[in-house]
């Protein structure tokens, strides 16, 4: 089998995939409707760009449709980022502002209209074989990559940012799911794409053996890409929870909100409490719940907490927590007290998220702190 067949067989096998997907997240039953729909999209538009690699050779497209296919591939960045937002956002919903999205493809179709798609078919015939030499096509060919490239920076700064704020305001790493999804989904997408950009620039450089090689190595790890998702899916069948919209980073809020004195005195109030009260030893605790509980405003608090006393709400209640189980772990008359028994008894859910946050309040694990506090 040559280059040419095993790219249309692997464009047939991702394309095929992608749609099936696609129909699974269109009709599976979830509470994340939004998210899937917009993922579906996704795959949808991506597969109609891979079609390229094959249709070809079934049926022939008027020139006009083929470059409004080709262009189509413009809503892939828009779709992925706005997947993204409805992931990082529990109560994200699509709105007419989101319109905005469609003006690169918009303006891909004005800049086109008069050399193109309004001239005769022999015009369009020259201008669609020497498109990379033509002024407009040098122009969108760059403003496309610049376009990626800025929602490329975009959905990084909102999945950092989606990572701040869950350290500021929960204690559960259950609440980090989303996070890891989202940055192993950037890190895939963002290594497909260098991919296809080195594929594309090859083009100019390269013999057509070379590129079509590069096309092999693109189609296959699209095939590995959906089997990733498919896989993600069936591990992770209820993609997870969001944080709300509309709240902020302790950055974004106004620092030092009281006053030092009221400060000071709010500090020593939230020490006390979570001395006296241990609220850490609720594995589901929020900054949320501990602010109603002390009855200071969730904003105060979290200020308090992450400029304050400068430690995420995460690690501020995690402290906490690994000096409840030091105390268990020395203490001879609990020895028989297993390391799964204390990491529940002070407030963790799991054994691996208990083992990294005691290595990295006392730098040993907690069986090496036993040991060492016997001896």
């Amino acid at each position: 089998m040559d280059n040419s067949s095993i790219i249309s067989v692997l464009g047939v096998i991702i394309v095929l995939l992608f749609l099936f997907f696609s129909v699974f997240l269109f009709t599976v039953k979830t509470e994340k409707k939004t998210s899937n729909y917009l993922l579906a999209a996704f795959l949808v538009v991506t597969a109609i760009d891979i079609s390229a690699f094959f249709y070809s050779n079934f049926i022939e497209l008027p020139l006009a449709i083929e470059m409004l296919r080709i262009k189509i591939s413009s809503f892939k960045d828009p779709l992925l980022f706005l997947y993204i937002l409805s992931i990082i956002y529990s109560n994200f919903k699509l709105k007419k502002i989101h319109l905005i999205y469609a003006v690169p493809w918009l303006l891909g179709i004005i800049v086109l209209m008069p050399n193109f798609f309004l001239a005769d078919n022999a015009t369009k015939l020259d201008f669609f074989n020497s498109y990379d030499e033509k002024p407009e096509g040098k122009f969108l060919n760059i403003f496309g990559y610049l376009v990626s490239l800025a929602y490329l920076f975009s959905e990084i700064y909102y999945v950092i940012r989606y990572r701040k704020l869950l350290l500021e305001n929960y204690t559960d790493k259950n609440a980090f799911k989303n996070y890891n999804w989202l940055k192993q989904l950037l890190v895939l997408l963002t290594i497909g794409q260098i991919i296809t950009v080195i594929k594309n620039v090859s083009r100019g450089f390269y013999s057509s053996e070379t590129t079509d090689v590069l096309r092999i190595v693109t189609l296959l790890f699209g095939v590995f890409f959906i089997f990733w998702l498919v896989f993600k899916a069936l591990n992770s069948p209820k993609l997870f929870r969001g944080v709300d919209v509309n709240l902020n980073t302790s950055k974004e809020m106004k620092g030092n909100v009281g006053g030092e004195a009221k400060n000071n005195q709010q500090i020593k109030l939230l020490k006390d409490y979570m001395n006296e009260e241990k609220p850490y030893l609720n594995p589901s605790l929020t900054i949320r719940n501990l602010a109603e509980q002390l009855k200071i405003p969730m904003r105060e608090l979290s200020v308090l907490i992450n400029q304050d006393l400068k430690q995420h709400f995460f690690d501020f209640v995690n402290e906490y927590r690994i000096e409840k189980a030091k105390n268990i772990l020395k203490d001879t008359s609990k020895s028989k007290q297993t390391v799964l028994e204390i990491l529940y008894e002070v407030g963790f859910n799991s054994k691996s998220s208990f083992n990294t946050a005691f290595k990295k309040h006392t730098g040993l694990t907690p069986t090496q702190y036993r040991k060492s506090s016997v001896n």
